[in-house]
């Protein structure tokens, strides 16, 4: 996919932390929330990353993909149409479900890991990937539930997804390990059932435990635990990027700074 080797290390742009994320040394990409953005608008922070050569990804979390309900035609053009004023070149959702029956969840819901649900996540991906001006990357959830009669593990829902579709993954490692904690499914088996040849970028994030659940909050220091799993990843590819989310509690630019160069170090370890 033309553009998106080596794209670095980055992080997600977040309006809360746009100064930051400005003086922070080594961002070499960020990546921003597409609702978020209005087209004609750009925030003067954006506009002034794209400027110095920043690559902008944009990241959506609304099409619904794994949802019964036709794709929201209107988002896809959206999302489409942010990607076309930050000149990027990949676009990014996730195989999840937000909304059914005329509801909002308000929250990335799991897909049933059956062939039924296979198959329409297949057409609605299809759909997007239609009405979009560059390539799709899909992006594996955290969950607090497996539902019932799952025929797939979610590797192999994941393969063969990239089989029928031809889109790329997204790999989360953080949401690997809270469904590792909350689960138990095994981040080793889902490494090895997944195309990695097919891996357009890595997402990492902090979380917390609260009781008997991990929760993945975006909101907290990344564990150590996460940065394994990542070695993990780089210890069989060369991931193009990887991406340190925030969304919530931000620290001081030196704490952001020190995961940062965590994340470099993990990824730097591997291209000795």
């Amino acid at each position: 996919m033309a553009g998106i080797k080596d794209l670095g290390v980055g992080i997600g742009w977040r309006s809360e932390i746009d100064l930051t994320v400005e003086r922070l040394p080594g961002v070499d990409f960020v990546e921003v929330v597409a609702e978020n953005l209005h087209i004609g608008h750009l925030p003067e922070s954006v506009t002034l990353l794209l400027e110095r050569g920043v690559p902008v990804l944009p990241h959506a979390v609304s099409l619904s993909l794994g949802g019964a309900d036709q794709v929201d035609l209107h988002r896809v053009e959206h999302l489409g149409a942010v990607a076309e004023a930050v000149g990027a070149p990949m676009v990014s959702d996730h195989v999840c479900f937000v909304r059914a029956g005329g509801l909002d969840s308000g929250h990335l819901m799991p897909v049933p890991r059956t062939k039924d649900a296979l198959d329409v996540l297949v057409a609605n991906v299809k759909l997007a990937q239609r009405n979009l001006p560059v390539p799709l990357a899909l992006e594996n959830v955290a969950a607090l539930l497996e539902w019932p009669d799952g025929e797939l593990t979610e590797g192999q829902f994941l393969a063969e997804l990239v089989e029928r579709t031809d889109c790329w993954l997204l790999v989360d490692v953080a949401n690997l390990y809270a469904n590792a904690r909350n689960i138990g499914t095994d981040p080793e088996r889902f490494l090895d059932e997944i195309p990695l040849e097919r891996l357009a970028y890595v997402h990492v994030a902090g979380g917390e435990q609260h009781g008997d659940i991990y929760h993945d909050t975006h909101a907290h220091a990344v564990l150590p635990e996460v940065l394994e799993v990542l070695d993990e990843l780089c210890s069989r590819v060369a991931p193009p990027g990887v991406l340190l989310e925030r969304d919530d509690n931000y620290p001081s630019d030196t704490e952001i700074a020190s995961e940062l160069a965590a994340i470099r170090a993990v990824v730097d370890k591997h291209r000795d």
